[in-house]
């Protein structure tokens, strides 16, 4: 008897339209019913010592210790130990919960516990709407994904798409990391993050900021554009886009990069650029540049591409394919600059090597030979002394020709980054216009000699002292022919030469950079609570909620969608 009365209440109560071909089914497999005085309008259901009150309605099944059913509102409140399951998907758990028929919804509060296949949501109040099959809590929640904890303050959930939506105080809590955001779309079929707004992404190694971006929270790789960087130990890597990998602790970046190394005062930007943070490596490559800040002065190396390797205290720089270097100097100085196929700097031992086809100017002299090396003073970092190798050639432009000096080997030494002594050893020969003190041509100088020695003041021949001198004399113009003026060898690349900044690329085509794949911002999906008056939102009387609670918050935050860009 208690089992058919319980059917026929409940019947009632969900106000079921039933046709001739279809039954619904309503069915109440335990509770005990009985009818109080002090509420008239509710038929009350309490767990007996077969279990729980059972009720399945529509895909819905709930279980409680007591049910309050109101037949005239179509209303249910249940209480103590409350379950309510959709299918074998969802399930939620409450110490009350209460549920309008006529509008399909629910509400829980609580100790609530919201659970799908791959994500567990805790809160105290939690909102349910069958109609939209979305949840939300605006009190704080707590998501445990299978390799993560996230919370926020705020939280929607889409049954349909599993997606939660997250809102204010953002923050997932990994093992490996933390990641703080403004939004957050978490997918909990895949573990797909999607981050809006000033977004964070810290572990002990490594910080990720971007002001869009992705990320994979269970296989730990990431997309981030707008605004995005990767702080390491040492070094900052920013990019219009930039490729993160934790598991195999790499990055990339695309488009306007630069890497920031804060312990060396050095930067290096490009279009392209990967870092390797266990190897302590970086590869930039479109036109790449890297830059480095010495004694208030910047010295500049590019190459079609750049690599950099070593921790912080032993960085190497290399440069392959037609690498090139300018230093300005300072204000009044003349620069100094190279071209070579290949360049190599170690900074801790202050040496840089121009390799293959290398070519100097310091100030107007220019200095060609096999191999180039120039030393700096690691204490002053200050230019110190440079040596060519093999085949040894200094040129220097004059009015009527060219100032030439060869042999197999040339040092030369710096004063205050000023070429002001070189010493040109073996087999040197020299072809030098000699003038006076009014710049008059006094002759041209042709001597041959086992080594020279010449002294510069701002970067011009002053006097060359001749060691072991073989043969050779002064000759008037007229008395030396023109093809005699020429050494052996003699290339002049002057116009080459590197006079600004600019012209580390001079001669070479921009880089053709790929289109950034942006993450748009998500559709807009309304709000949860449709906007409608308190006076006209239809609340059974005996809801713990008032009009007021099922309301849209103006000063809650709203989510940025697609509409906002």
């Amino acid at each position: 008897m208690k089992a058919i009365s319980a059917y026929i209440l409940l019947f009632l109560f969900f106000g079921i339209h039933l046709s001739a071909q279809e039954k619904q089914k309503v069915d109440i497999q335990s509770g005990y019913l009985e009818i109080r005085p002090e509420f008239p309008n509710a038929a009350i259901y309490t767990k007996d010592e077969s279990g729980q009150v059972y009720i399945v309605h529509e895909g819905v099944e709930m279980w409680c210790d007591q049910a309050f059913v109101y037949l005239k509102s179509n209303f249910v409140k249940a209480y103590g130990q409350v379950r309510i399951t959709q299918g074998d998907t969802i399930s939620m758990n409450s110490k009350y919960a209460e549920y309008n028929g006529n509008t399909q919804f629910a509400f829980a509060s609580g100790d609530v516990v919201l659970t799908e296949p791959k994500t567990t949501l805790k809160t105290d109040t939690l909102y349910f709407d069958r109609v939209k099959q979305q949840a939300f809590y605006r009190s704080g929640g707590t998501v445990q994904d299978t390799s993560s904890v996230l919370t926020s303050r705020i939280g929607r959930y889409f049954a349909e798409s599993q997606k939660y939506q997250f809102l204010s105080d953002v923050k997932i809590v990994n093992p490996k990391y933390t990641v703080k955001s403004n939004q957050l779309d978490f997918y909990s079929e895949s573990g797909d993050a999607y981050l809006y707004g000033p977004s964070t992404i810290e572990s002990e190694t490594s910080t990720v900021y971007c002001e869009r971006g992705y990320y994979d929270t269970r296989g730990d790789t990431g997309y981030f554009v707008k605004n995005s960087r990767v702080d390491y130990e040492n070094r900052t890597l920013y990019g219009d886009s930039i490729y993160f990998d934790r598991n195999k602790s790499f990055a990339s970046a695309t488009n306007n990069i630069r890497v920031i190394d804060t312990i060396n005062k050095s930067f290096i930007r490009g279009h392209y650029a990967e870092v390797f943070r266990a190897k302590d490596s970086v590869f930039i490559t479109k036109r790449a540049v890297a830059i480095t800040v010495r004694d208030n002065d910047s010295i500049y190396v590019h190459a079609d591409t750049l690599q950099v390797t070593g921790k912080p205290e032993n960085r190497i720089l290399k440069g392959f394919y037609q690498a090139r270097m300018f230093k300005p100097g300072k204000e009044g100085d003349e620069p100094t600059s190279g071209k070579c196929d290949s360049i190599y700097v170690n900074e801790k031992r202050g040496i840089t090597k121009l390799l293959r086809n290398p070519v100097m100017w310091s100030g107007e002299n220019q200095m060609t030979g096999d191999t180039i090396h120039i030393l700096s003073d690691t204490l002053t970092n200050k230019l110190d002394t440079l040596k060519v190798f093999n085949n040894a050639f200094l040129v220097q432009k004059d009015s009527l020709g060219y100032n030439q000096v060869k042999g197999e080997s040339l040092i030369g030494l710096f004063t205050n980054n000023e070429l002001d002594t070189v010493n040109i050893n073996k087999n040197t020969q020299v072809i030098y216009y000699s003038r006076d003190d009014k710049e008059q041509l006094v002759g041209i100088n042709n001597t041959v000699s086992s080594s020279i020695q010449m002294y510069l003041e701002q970067q011009q021949i002053t006097g060359i002292r001749f060691i072991k001198k073989a043969t050779g004399k002064v000759y008037p113009p007229s008395m030396l022919p023109e093809n005699a003026r020429i050494l052996p060898g003699f290339t002049w690349r002057g116009d080459e030469r590197l006079l600004k900044v600019e012209d580390l690329f001079k001669d070479k085509p921009a880089p053709i950079l790929p289109k950034i794949q942006g993450i748009p911002l998500p559709y807009d999906e309304g709000e949860f609570f449709e906007d409608i008056p308190e006076d006209k939102i239809q609340l059974p009387k005996e809801s713990k909620l008032s009009p007021k609670d099922l309301q849209n918050r103006p000063d809650d935050p709203k989510a940025e969608t697609e509409e906002d860009e």
